[in-house]
């Protein structure tokens, strides 16, 4: 008994266990794992665009403005938020000085007496620099040259002046140099269609948003092309699909070639001669007009150098004394004017002319400069203007800039009193406008 109910147990407990194993294997009734859920991708951003604050409350609120504006206009949210995201202000912009800063009046051109302006470009280093680009980039100027017909050293000569031969091509961002110019407001309408330009620049593939480096004002690249420049005048010279006026000098240069060709640049026409003139002449013919070189040949001007006058098929030209009568003397012609299509400045067309002439081994101007008569200061010019002004000679916004209005007013005054009307700005000018101001007399 005992052992078969032993035998009972036995067979009772290995059945037991055979249901056990046999439950392990199958498991319970399995419940059905949820699908993995399809990840929904985040909702486009709408509405205004939310920046981080630049710290400045008038660029955060010019930003935001101009942001809507321009995604109203079409232009993509990324892309606006690309370029406006990081700005912040520069004290050049929007310090405590910033009239002064960037005042023309206090930028060099403008500023320093003209030979002072000179000695950077005309300076042994710039000149021998030009020299060297001339020779290792011969088969790629050549090829510029012929293509779009400017001569060479007009090249050389602005990328010279523009960057020193591309090594300082600015370290500000494009669009925080512009941005802070259209916050500070003077220039604000430029500066925004300058950025509208980059927007176009990324959008159409020529550059990346990263690669948009500039110098103080928004110029760009080796040869300073402002964003609607470059979209005007930028060319792809070396073939690599790319307008790239930051890295290549092929491009860089040629589209520097291509502005200037279609600012009317004529290949083998010098742009200025310097001249002598002869005893008794009357300076007031010059007075920023063209006339027709016989006209100046039968007034008695000859080229400093001798002989005939060649002009490359040029028939007009301006007498120009940049320092005035005691200083060199020069005709211009066409091509000066072309180079201020670049700079406004004559001293700085000048200096393009006189360099690129330099690195071909050309000198000039073979007149000394008038050293001895020192320059006016900006405060001083601003009261020769006023004075100038409240006598009935026009001379312009009283801005400290000596500029051809002005010049043609001090024209004007010296003529009354018998002195040689040159129109440059000297203290003895000054003198004789605050000598009439204490005697109270009038001129009209």
């Amino acid at each position: 008994m005992v052992i078969t109910g032993w035998a009972r147990s036995k067979w009772m407990l290995t059945a037991a266990v055979c249901g056990l194993l046999a439950s392990c294997a199958n498991g319970p009734p399995s419940t059905p794992s949820p699908k993995p859920g399809v990840e929904q991708p985040p909702l486009a951003e709408t509405g205004p665009i939310r920046f981080t604050s630049s710290g400045h409350a008038a660029m955060d609120a010019w930003r935001d403005d101009f942001a809507a504006r321009a995604m109203a206009a079409g232009h993509d949210r990324a892309l606006v938020k690309s370029l406006l995201e990081g700005i912040r202000p520069l004290p050049l912009w929007l310090g405590s000085e910033v009239q002064a800063a960037t005042a023309p009046s206090s930028q060099a051109e403008f500023a320093k007496p003209i030979w002072d302006y000179l000695k950077v470009p005309m300076g042994q280093t710039r000149i021998t620099s030009g020299k060297t680009k001339l020779t290792a980039l011969s088969p790629t100027l050549a090829a510029i040259e012929a293509k779009y017909g400017v001569d060479r050293q007009v090249l050389l000569a602005i990328w010279g002046m523009e960057t020193s031969f591309g090594s300082f091509t600015g370290k500000d961002d494009a669009a925080n140099a512009l941005a802070n110019m259209a916050v500070e407001g003077r220039r604000r309408a430029f500066a925004e269609a300058e950025i509208y330009a980059l927007m176009e620049i990324v959008e159409n593939g020529y550059a990346r948003r990263d690669q948009l480096g500039s110098g103080w004002a928004g110029a760009m690249g080796h040869t300073q092309f402002m964003p609607t420049t470059y979209i005007a005048h930028a060319v792809d010279f070396d073939g690599d699909g790319k307008r790239d006026v930051w890295k290549s000098e092929a491009d860089a240069l040629a589209s520097a070639a291509n502005y200037l060709a279609r600012s009317g640049y004529v290949k083998g026409q010098p742009w200025g001669l310097e001249v002598r003139l002869p005893a008794e002449f009357d300076y007031s013919l010059a007075d920023g007009s063209e006339r027709r070189m016989e006209a100046w040949v039968a007034a008695g001007l000859t080229p400093i150098t001798g002989g005939a006058f060649e002009t490359g098929g040029a028939e007009f030209g301006e007498l120009w004394l940049p320092a005035g009568h005691e200083g060199p003397k020069y005709l211009l012609f066409k091509n000066f004017n072309v180079f201020k299509t670049y700079n406004r400045a004559d001293s700085y067309a000048f200096a393009v002319g006189l360099s690129g002439d330099a690195i071909m081994g050309k000198t000039g101007p073979l007149t000394p400069w008038p050293t001895h008569l020192a320059p006016l200061s900006v405060a001083d010019i601003r009261a020769l203007q006023q004075g100038l002004n409240d006598r009935g000679f026009d001379a312009g916004a009283v801005d400290g800039i000596a500029g051809r209005r002005t010049k043609l007013a001090i024209q004007a005054f010296q003529k009354t009193l018998g002195q040689v009307a040159d129109g440059y700005p000297t203290q003895r000018v000054l003198d004789s406008l605050q000598a009439l101001g204490a005697s109270g007399a009038g001129m009209n």
